[in-house]
């Protein structure tokens, strides 16, 4: 019992030994030893039942999403109702001689979609607009992209992450959630070069393909995919087997304007459009945080067409459900124009004075982005299980619980907690890094009553397994005891 007998407060060990006994069984598990837990669990009028390092800070990961989900739910008002101001535009621009200039506007939609199956919120919708309108030719195609101040990533994300779909750059112009998917296939025989391409035919980067061909048998793992952020260089690089099926990999865009002017001019040659220049701009807001917007020349223009997003509750169940981050980010910066600039700091002065509202003490959270992928994040298990309770006593605190996964049922839970007593009955936020392990939520004991809980296992040695079953099976322990 040596986790919890030292850290240990709020309980009578006397009155509650059971518990502490299972719980610690659970976490002192041999094959995590050197794991660094934290965790707290309280009824819903806020009486502590267990607290191991309650005022410890911990990485969150993407518990992170829960402080960005619950602002929006506080700020935001009604988000069952779609927001045309978030949809992406089109406008034309004319110029002194020639055709006009289209325009693409970025809403802040993470929503939007180019895919030939795409039913709503369709980028081709807006070249169709053309059509309808019976424009045959445009000069160029300007992004913008300036309704959110340029930082394509949070400060604290990890380089190796940046060109995974968990890295994907933010962006107020987001399409297919800014990633593409490379495709690996082998080559006609050993030692020659490997197939290494697209599926949607976009260059959006150069790719520089170094992977060979070999006779034995290989893994996905043997395939290497990297950049240099901004170079617009991908390279590829490993082996891949003779009889090996295609590998696939999402690889995140490096920039998410750039590659969006270059899906609407390919939907514009699919219809027959003449585009003359190519994507002859990109307009960013480039100011610094809380500072107004870098002065421009207004485009003059008329709107063509603009697409109607879901509604963001939509996009917030997607959030939790499969911890996204970029839309996560997203979802912060629309935060922050409720009084700011769109900025990641302005929607994080808005968790902060929610957090004020909580009653947690400042020094127990600091924050560097919305989605949890920074590792400057810090929280303590008090504080998150402080939080819950307070998003319980709103009138929206059905709805945000809705949002999060469920165990053994669907999100990132669908696979845990199955076959338990918290089968369906376990309703929290995952939350994974390197080292990593959190959950935080609700759950329905055996007895029935529904406790808050905050979970971390920080500083898992590199040797050691996932923390995770151990972290499941304490709470299952606690669950059936309390």
């Amino acid at each position: 019992m040596r986790i919890l007998l030292s850290a240990l407060t709020a309980i009578s060990l006397s009155a509650c030994s059971t518990l502490a006994d299972r719980t610690s069984h659970a976490l002192n598990a041999p094959d995590i030893v050197g794991t660094r837990w934290g965790l707290v669990v309280m009824t819903m009028e806020g009486k502590e039942l267990l607290a191991i390092r309650p005022d410890e800070r911990f990485t969150p990961a993407s518990n992170t999403k829960m402080f960005t989900v619950a602002a929006a739910f506080h700020r935001l008002g009604d988000m069952t109702q779609p927001d045309p101001s978030m949809g992406a535009s089109a406008r034309l621009v004319p110029r002194a001689e020639g055709p006009p200039d289209l325009v693409l506007v970025g809403g802040g939609d993470a929503m939007l979609i180019d895919a030939a199956d795409c039913v709503r919120d369709c980028l081709s919708d807006l070249a169709n607009t053309l059509l309808a309108q019976q424009v045959e030719e445009v000069s160029g195609i300007i992004v913008d992209s300036s309704l959110y101040p340029y930082e394509l990533w949070p400060p604290g994300w990890s380089h190796e992450d940046r060109i995974t779909r968990s890295g994907a750059p933010v962006s107020a112009i987001t399409i297919n959630s800014n990633e593409q998917r490379l495709v690996v296939k082998p080559g006609a025989e050993p030692g020659a070069p490997a197939i290494a391409e697209f599926d949607d035919g976009m260059a959006a980067f150069a790719i520089a393909n170094d992977v060979r061909t070999v006779a034995e048998a290989t893994s996905s793992d043997d395939i290497i995919v990297d950049t240099f952020d901004g170079s617009g260089l991908l390279r590829v690089y490993g082996r891949i087997g003779i009889g090996s099926p295609a590998i696939e990999r999402p690889v995140a865009v490096d920039e998410p304007a750039r590659v969006a002017g270059l899906r609407l001019a390919k939907l514009l040659a699919e219809r027959g459009i003449t585009l003359r220049g190519g994507i002859t701009q990109t307009l960013r807001n480039a100011s610094a945080p809380g500072a107004a917007p870098e002065p421009r020349e207004p485009l003059v223009g008329v709107e063509i067409g603009r697409l109607l997003p879901p509604p963001l509750v939509d996009d917030v169940a997607f959030i939790m459900k499969q911890s996204q981050n970029l839309h996560a980010e997203l979802l912060l910066r629309r935060v922050g124009l409720v009084e700011g600039d769109g900025s990641r700091e302005a929607g994080l002065k808005i968790v902060e004075a929610m957090m004020a509202e909580t009653g947690s003490p400042r020094w127990s959270w600091d924050l560097s982005d919305g989605s949890g992928m920074s590792i400057y994040n810090r929280v303590t298990p008090r504080t998150v299980a402080s939080l819950l309770r307070w998003t319980s006593q709103q009138p929206w605190a059905d709805a945000f619980r809705a949002t999060l996964p469920v165990g053994g049922v669907d999100g990132t839970l669908r696979r845990r907690f199955a076959d338990t007593s918290l089968e369906g009955r376990i309703f929290a936020k995952t939350g994974t890094l390197n080292g990593v392990n959190a959950l935080s939520g609700f759950m329905l004991t055996r007895s029935g009553r529904t406790l808050i809980f905050s979970a971390f296992a920080n500083d898992r040695p590199s040797e050691a397994g996932s923390a995770i079953a151990a972290m499941d099976a304490a709470l299952v322990e606690i669950s059936e005891t309390s």
